[in-house]
């Protein structure tokens, strides 16, 4: 449904230990659920060498890596260092590499951190220039409790740029504070042309306590169309997609656009 309504990259699941997030132990089957379908990307997140082989043997033909810039992060969420999980992305990246697989690197924490407070952007910059540097072909910045606003983001953006070209650099911002849209207007004005997104807003992040998901697919379209921006999504088709597993996980969309729309259609019918 994501795929019909034009989007031509989703993230599909992630080869971490189901010993750490059991809801992922069905990576495999989700893959080979979505092996026939055409016209989109589907890479996945792969935290060490042992998840990337996995991924492959799964028929993944792109796969990402997630670093982070705040030591007490990395440490709750893939159980190493900073310095430590460079070393072991290295490895990934340099297998991918050799099979012609590309890979993405992540982030997280670009301007807050759930235990260690404001990140320095420094630090976020250090962080992404390794990553692009091993081989990744995109970084992707995460505000992973979303406690950024444009205050905090131009600085951080300013200081990556200095070391990652523009062309190779995705924002992902998380909607705890309502900020997201803002940020990623900011990141539009700075010259940055990929946005990550979620449909309906789902997701969050179990070492991040309190956190919401990533902006919502839906309400980043509704801007973009609004800006005169063509991203080649149908907006109704993915408000389909956002409330078919709204209703399958029986949970209210996060979406404010899609929830407005949602109202004017009903009211339309009175």
């Amino acid at each position: 449904m994501l795929v019909s309504s034009g989007l031509t990259v989703v993230e599909a699941t992630s080869f971490v230990s189901p010993k750490w997030v059991p809801q992922l132990a069905d990576a495999k089957d989700v893959m080979d659920a979505i092996r026939n379908i055409q016209g989109a990307r589907f890479p996945v997140l792969t935290p060490n060498l042992k998840g990337f082989e996995a991924a492959v043997s799964a028929g993944a033909n792109e796969v990402a890596i997630f670093a982070s810039a705040s030591e007490s992060f990395s440490k709750s969420n893939i159980n190493c260092s900073i310095e430590d999980s460079l070393a072991r992305f290295r490895d990934v990246v340099s297998a991918a590499r050799e099979i012609s697989l590309p890979v993405r690197g992540y982030v997280s924490c670009v301007v807050g951190c759930p235990v260690e407070g404001i990140v320095p952007p420094s630090k976020v910059a250090y962080v992404a220039k390794q990553l692009f540097d091993m081989g990744c072909s995109e970084i992707s910045l995460g505000d992973t409790i979303g406690v950024g606003t444009p205050g905090t983001v131009i600085p951080m953006l300013e200081n990556v740029m200095n070391v990652v070209p523009i062309d190779n650099l995705a924002v992902h911002f998380h909607d705890t504070y309502a900020q997201a849209l803002s940020n990623i207007l900011t990141s539009l004005q700075m010259g940055i042309s990929t946005v990550d997104s979620s449909v309906s807003g789902l997701g969050g992040c179990p070492y991040a306590k309190g956190a919401s998901g990533n902006v919502a697919t839906e309400d980043v379209v509704y801007m973009l169309n609004g800006l005169g921006i063509e991203t080649n999504v149908d907006l109704e088709k993915l408000l389909v997609a956002g409330d078919f597993i709204c209703k399958h996980l029986r949970r209210p969309p996060s979406s404010k656009t899609a929830v407005a729309l949602s109202s004017k259609k009903a009211n339309s019918k009175l």
